[in-house]
């Protein structure tokens, strides 16, 4: 059954947290009232229903205790109620009958817990932290990401984004919830929550897909395989693979990515790192080495990039992707995380307008993101044309 008196009076209350009555900043009366309509309380108004009457006791009662006004339709007493008006002078005995804290209450004991978490090393989670605290002190909401009334989902909250900053042991999200929290999934419970932050508060998670994301810190959901193939030889212990015998290549675990050597690469005049698996499969050159991105690259594919280069540094380095802001984004962010001078690979406008007819047209944030990046005058000429033609071309198009 339905609480009338508890609802009535906590969308009151709502309200007048919401107005300026709540900070003592109005300058003007302001009478906080809850209308009776079919959409807010249907129920009054069914004449099936037998609700009617025990409204009716239950605002009489709110009414008695000076927690609200009736104010009767027409002043017929007794008849319908047109709406109720919260009795401010007797706040805290509203916020008592309904069982709640005060928002302002709320509001300095977050500030208090948020305040905790100034000093961690984590950068990301440090900024999140000051624009809530920034958005309390002036009572404004923060529903966006915690809740008031609960600080300590709050503080887990915290403590998660602060670990995940900070790992540096690779391991899978089920792993690194049981060691954390004691709980396999709890971590898969808020884990689109803790991305969402991370893209909002750094400019270079902006365009990473949640695991991706993650992956950037060793938390994996499975196991992270880099794959390559080319004219290179590895040794792995005291085993030597000749990976040009192999025409998918070779797939290597994150966790065992450093235990291999690259014990031949003379032959590699290219080194081609590729953005999706089914371009992977198919591309082959003479003489080069690719690697298998899997869209953004992580920490272990980084690793492995560098291992590359610190070995054949003349080499010539690409990297080819989706003809779309993303893919310019990941070329960019490559060069920019890797230090090493990668170049796109048929990522051009005549590969373009060679394969236009596989094209796919733009959405409103494709167009915002090429027109940002269309700056760069490295890209320039081929986001002019997208642009113009209203088009962008996926990788695995390109044969």
């Amino acid at each position: 059954m339905v609480q009338y008196d508890r609802k009535v009076l906590n969308h009151l209350l709502d309200t007048y947290e919401n107005s300026l009555l709540s900070t003592g900043e109005n300058k003007r009366t302001i009478q906080i009232d809850f209308r009776f309509t079919k959409t807010s309380i249907p129920s009054y108004f069914d004449e099936s229903s037998d609700e009617y009457e025990s409204i009716h006791v239950l605002m009489k009662l709110l009414e008695r205790k000076k927690l609200i006004r009736i104010i009767w339709k027409d002043n017929k007493q007794d008849y319908l109620i047109q709406k109720v008006r919260l009795m401010t002078d007797h706040i805290e005995e509203a916020y008592q009958y309904v069982g709640r804290k005060p928002k302002r209450g709320l509001e300095e004991e977050n500030i208090t817990l948020l305040q905790k978490y100034l000093d961690v090393e984590a950068p990301i989670t440090v900024i999140f932290i000051r624009y809530l605290l920034e958005r309390l002190q002036n009572h404004q909401s923060v529903k966006e990401y915690i809740s008031l009334e609960n600080m300590k989902e709050t503080e887990k909250f915290l403590r998660a984004c602060v670990l995940v900053e900070q790992n540096r042991k690779p391991c899978y999200i089920r792993e690194f919830s049981i060691i954390h929290f004691r709980d396999s999934k709890y971590f898969e419970q808020i884990e689109s929550r803790i991305a969402k932050v991370f893209r909002q508060f750094s400019d270079e998670y902006l365009e990473m897909d949640n695991l991706e994301l993650l992956a950037e810190y060793g938390i994996y959901r499975t196991p992270n395989y880099v794959y390559f193939k080319g004219d290179a030889g590895i040794s792995i212990g005291e085993e030597i693979v000749d990976l040009s015998l192999l025409n998918q290549g070779i797939g290597i675990s994150g966790e065992d990515i450093l235990s291999i050597r690259f014990s031949d690469l003379s032959r590699i005049k290219k080194v081609i790192t590729i953005e999706n698996l089914t371009s992977f499969f198919r591309c082959w050159e003479e003489d080069s080495l690719f690697i298998y991105l899997g869209g953004y690259h992580n920490r272990i594919r980084r690793t492995l990039l560098k291992m590359v280069y610190e070995a054949i540094p003349d080499a010539e380095y690409y990297h080819f992707g989706d003809i779309d802001a993303g893919g310019f984004s990941i070329l960019l962010d490559l060069r920019k995380k890797t230090g090493i001078p990668f170049m796109s690979y048929h990522m051009d406008l005549d590969t373009l307008k060679k394969y236009r007819q596989y094209a796919k047209g733009l959405i409103q944030s494709d167009r915002k993101r090429l027109e940002k990046m269309g700056k760069e005058k490295e890209f320039c000429e081929v986001i002019g044309f997208m642009l113009e033609e209203n088009i962008k071309l996926e990788q695995e198009c390109i044969i």
